[in-house]
């Protein structure tokens, strides 16, 4: 059967901010190419050290507009205690059937070395995320809507050490990715904090183009094996 697609690409978030941080770049290429993109965050980000829930759902508004994507759901799932519960799994599968994308971007849903690639929070997102997926084409699922089948899943915030399986350019794109990580004030340019973020941010996306021979990319890792039909599509 056909599969009725209506979103391109939807990115799946533990937090506020990560959809922007681990794939904010591709949500603006492919938005300037036309394609319909959302975010889904897990959590209202209560936790983070700098604002409050209403502060950082304001902030998620005025990054997405940047982004050209929609927020097609904000839960509250419990920032730092986010678990991979068959109901949370039912939820998201119920939104996956509601909006039938083609690709989800999601964590890595493996603990890495380094405060950001270890937060239990994106790991669990990474799982919740795949079982979801899984929940969605089932047709005996306890799911409302339709069956659904996303052709491709690609992980985010990859630990140290794992080698990204392909790199998106951003160049193009690198001063409205800034803008769009900007939006989140209370979180990236909080005087309280130490860190310089963008910059810090900044690096990882040099470290990334490096790999590929871009000047700044964001990089994934693929959930399975990628099928190639023409192999000279990847050169031309």
């Amino acid at each position: 059967m056909e599969q009725n697609f209506i979103y391109d690409l939807i990115s799946v978030g533990a937090h506020p901010d990560d959809a922007e941080v681990g794939s904010g770049g591709l949500l603006i290429d492919l938005s300037k190419r036309g394609k319909k993109c959302g975010i889904v965050i897990l959590t209202k980000g209560e936790m983070g050290t700098g604002g409050d829930e209403q502060v950082r759902q304001e902030e998620i508004r005025q990054a997405a507009e940047i982004m050209g994507a929609d927020i097609i759901e904000s839960f509250d799932w419990g920032d730092t205690s986010l678990n991979d519960s068959y109901e949370h799994q039912k939820q998201l599968a119920e939104i996956i059937r509601k909006t039938r994308p083609k690709i989800l971007t999601t964590p890595f849903p493996q603990v890495g070395h380094g405060k950001r690639q270890s937060h239990p929070d994106h790991v669990a997102t990474g799982v919740i995320t795949i079982n979801a997926a899984n929940l969605a084409r089932l047709k005996k699922a306890e799911v409302a809507g339709e069956p659904h089948t996303v052709q491709r899943i690609f992980h985010y915030f990859l630990p140290p050490r794992v080698t990204p399986d392909f790199v998106v350019d951003i160049t193009e794109h690198f001063d409205l990715w800034v803008k769009a990580l900007s939006a989140h004030r209370s979180q990236f340019l909080n005087p309280d904090k130490p860190l310089d973020y963008i910059e810090n941010l900044t690096t990882m996306a040099r470290s990334f183009g490096a790999q590929a021979g871009c000047k700044y990319g964001q990089g994934f890792r693929s959930a399975e094996p990628l099928l190639i039909r023409n192999l000279m599509n990847l050169v031309e």
